[in-house]
């Protein structure tokens, strides 16, 4: 059987709030246990266009700038899906993402958050 986490309230509304003012699409999902070993993704449905981040020693994040994130080509700060109860982020410039948007890679690590960080590559 799956294992399910839940967010509080108080988390919902915090990890709402940093979508809301960051611009970047998240998609909650719980992570951990056996039913989400170390090292695995489970990036979040995308639209065309959009950019799905490897995330090293990953356990349950993902990271994804939309097509239209892309296209704007500014400054942007990418928020690392709740993983293990905790989140990251990860600034980019903006020639960063004109980079990313060219097909071009961009290695950047993340916040540290929970005692650990991680490196986030788009391309």
């Amino acid at each position: 059987m799956k294992e399910s986490s839940s967010l509080t309230r108080r988390e919902f509304t915090l990890e709402s709030a940093l979508a809301i003012l960051s611009g970047v699409a998240i998609t909650v999902t719980g992570c951990g246990g056996s039913s989400n070993p170390a090292g695995s993704s489970n990036p979040p449905p995308t639209g065309s266009g959009d950019k799905v981040g490897a995330i090293s020693a990953n356990h349950g994040h993902s990271a994804v700038i939309t097509a239209a994130q892309l296209a704007a080509g500014g400054a942007l700060v990418v928020q690392l899906t709740l993983g293990s109860g905790h989140t990251h982020t990860v600034g980019l410039s903006a020639a960063e993402i004109t980079s990313i948007a060219g097909n071009q890679r961009v290695s950047k690590p993340s916040s540290t958050d929970g005692g650990h960080d991680h490196t986030v590559t788009f391309n």
